[in-house]
């Protein structure tokens, strides 16, 4: 981070809330299929990864970048698994692709927004399906934002320019004054800093243990990072 952000931008899945497995898996779990959450994270380690690779120099394209991803991840778990079923996979692909199923959050996460809140302003930027304010309030931290900018309702999905432009905007916030935590390295990372952002990555997984760019694995640590860099100002 080059200077104290004023306002702080965060993306929603698998930074502030996570996906309900159980719900999303049910067609495997109906075949008898148990998927090990160390697969999982494995996984989606290696298909960050992956996943980069092929973005890298198409950024400012408007494609359907989360559907890309969730069908890259959901077509090789089947593989690795033995399962042979494009509408299974298909099937999973919508489904987490489904705000309402973004339902699970970590404890502390209120608390920690709200302190965060007391020294910020706080704001979301999410590639999601228009939904995506009703799921926070339902999780109670919808009023921790004062803007939620939802790919679904403005057209654009991260990391294309334009979203993150509106949502600067909503906010009346300058691009350089403005931090995005998000954890996809080519969506949010690129993106964020293409649109003249600081950006950190909210790498709870590990998949970017040696990229060599700005991380934490939780709300705590980035409380830790921002102060820390604070204390490095004064």
């Amino acid at each position: 981070m080059n200077s104290r952000p004023k306002v702080i931008f965060f993306d929603v899945g698998n930074t502030l809330l996570f996906p309900n497995r159980e719900r999303i898996h049910a067609p495997l779990a109906e075949r008898g299929i148990v998927l090990e959450a160390e697969h999982l994270r494995d996984l989606e380690c290696r298909t960050k990864n992956i996943f980069d690779g092929i973005m890298a120099g198409i950024t400012k394209k408007n494609g359907r970048t989360d559907h890309g991803f969730w069908w890259m991840f959901y077509t090789r778990l089947l593989s690795e698994i033995g399962v042979q079923d494009d509408a299974i996979r298909d099937q999973l692909v919508a489904s987490i692709r489904n705000s309402a199923n973004w339902d699970m959050i970590r404890p502390g996460t209120p608390e920690r927004l709200f302190e965060i809140g007391e020294r910020y302003r706080l704001a979301v930027i999410s590639n999601a399906d228009g939904k995506i304010k009703d799921v926070l309030s339902r999780c109670g931290i919808a009023n921790c934002f004062h803007t939620i900018t939802d790919s679904g309702r403005v057209g654009y999905e991260k990391p294309h320019p334009e979203i993150f432009r509106q949502a600067l905007q909503s906010m009346n916030a300058a691009s350089e004054e403005s931090l995005y935590v998000g954890d996809v390295y080519s969506v949010d990372y690129l993106g964020a800093t293409g649109a003249g952002m600081q950006a950190i990555l909210m790498d709870v997984p590990g998949a970017y243990q040696d990229r060599g760019v700005p991380r934490v694995d939780s709300l705590q640590d980035l409380q830790i990072a921002l102060r820390n860099r604070e204390l490095r100002k004064n």
